[in-house]
């Protein structure tokens, strides 16, 4: 990621946040992964029979491993209620199936819930709502006991640490006749969600009858993210509608507030982001920097979906919503978790960070943190 992780650890501590346990595994090294951190390529597997389960999905149905002999598996393990990496799985997992076309036919998702403390049908039926994936998957869960054995003949490591859910975010291709060929594990990278996806479509084909061509993505080498150093101008596409376009980056420091629409499955979202009017009122009075929501596109369910959501807010907003639209944004400012909140300052580098890993911050502490950081950079 563009920025350490060391440094985000100590941001987070001012701000109030909490890093998770561990962050996620990588594969192997291997030639692909060379040129591209951000994205897996892949770790071949020996083609053994993937262990079968039956589970509940998401419609309180019973579903067995078993049923899909025949088909292509995309076999992800998603936490029910995540924010951070697994919105990327599944958006990867829905970029492979349209690159796959009408051969995407052969092709099921399923996901097997990896929180142990959210595992009721309500659970995942609400994830695959947030996500729009309520008729393209089956999302799995279970009594933590029947998920647990599924975990551990998957070999994928899930625990709850201090209220923060830690797991692989591990995705595995299962061919037609149920045998193990690849694993990938998620990148945290917004702005490679597409090329993970064409690594997994392309693997997906080399399994499916006549192993259909894929359109191919003109570079699959590494994006880099967009740092608050570089000057850009955004569109305001909702919210403080004072002016068309922002200027961010050296000279406007900025109060950066990273959000998707799919937050309502696990926040009041509109009554967060009202809340966020008492800090725009406060930086206007104290001439602190201003407040800007970001929508974080590329995990978004759908293109229409911040328009949709602007449109039946009841509430105002009195600070513009941008749009990162394609998660360059995001990994240059070092997001690892929605929401987050970022504060650059004059110079265009980033003061403080939170993950907010627990939730929305609290705006008495956001407003105590920018409060003392002003004061720190009028000091010297």
């Amino acid at each position: 990621m563009p920025v350490a992780l060391g440094a985000l650890a100590a941001a987070a501590v001012l701000l109030g946040g909490v890093l998770p346990a561990s962050t996620p595994r990588a594969p192997a090294s291997s030639p692909a992964r060379s040129f591209n951190p951000d994205v897996d390529p892949g770790t071949p597997l020996d083609g053994r029979p993937a262990p079968n389960f039956t589970l509940t999905n998401q419609f309180g149905q019973p579903v067995s491993l078993e049923q899909f002999r025949g088909k292509v598996v995309i076999l992800a393990f998603v936490d029910s209620e995540c924010t951070s990496i697994c919105p990327l799985t599944t958006t990867s997992m829905l970029q492979a199936l349209r690159m796959l076309g009408a051969h995407g036919r052969s092709v099921q998702l399923v996901g097997i819930d990896a929180n142990p403390t959210a595992t009721t049908v309500a659970d995942v039926r609400a994830y695959s709502a947030a996500h729009d994936m309520t008729h393209r998957w089956d999302f799995l869960t279970g009594t933590t006991a029947q998920l647990s054995v599924v975990w551990h003949q998957y070999n994928v490591y899930v625990a709850a640490v201090h209220g923060n859910i830690d797991h692989e975010p591990a995705v595995y291709v299962i061919g037609p006749r149920g045998g193990e060929r690849t694993l990938f594990l998620t990148q945290m990278a917004y702005a490679s969600v597409t090329q993970q996806a064409q690594l997994l479509a392309n693997s997906v084909a080399t399994l499916l009858p006549g192993r259909p061509k894929v359109p191919q993505l003109a570079s699959l080498r590494t994006i880099p993210g967009t740092p608050p150093t570089t000057t850009l101008s955004m569109k305001v596409v909702g919210g403080s509608t004072g002016s068309r376009a922002l200027e961010i980056g050296p000279g406007h420091p900025h109060l950066f507030v990273f959000f998707a629409t799919w937050l309502e499955e696990t926040s009041n979202l509109p009554a967060r982001l009202d809340a966020l009017n008492r800090y725009a009122a406060m930086a206007r009075r104290h001439r602190w920097p201003t407040l800007v929501l970001v929508d974080e596109a590329v995990t978004e369910p759908s293109p229409g979906s911040l328009s949709g959501f602007l449109r039946r807010l009841t509430v105002r907003l009195d600070y513009p919503v941008v749009v990162d639209t394609t998660g360059r944004l995001a990994d240059g400012y070092g997001v690892l978790n929605l929401p987050c909140t970022v504060l650059t300052s004059t110079t265009g580098h980033i003061v403080l960070v939170n993950q907010n890993w627990g939730g929305w911050p609290s705006i008495t502490g956001l407003e105590a943190a920018v409060g003392h950081a002003q004061s720190t950079a009028q000091r010297h």
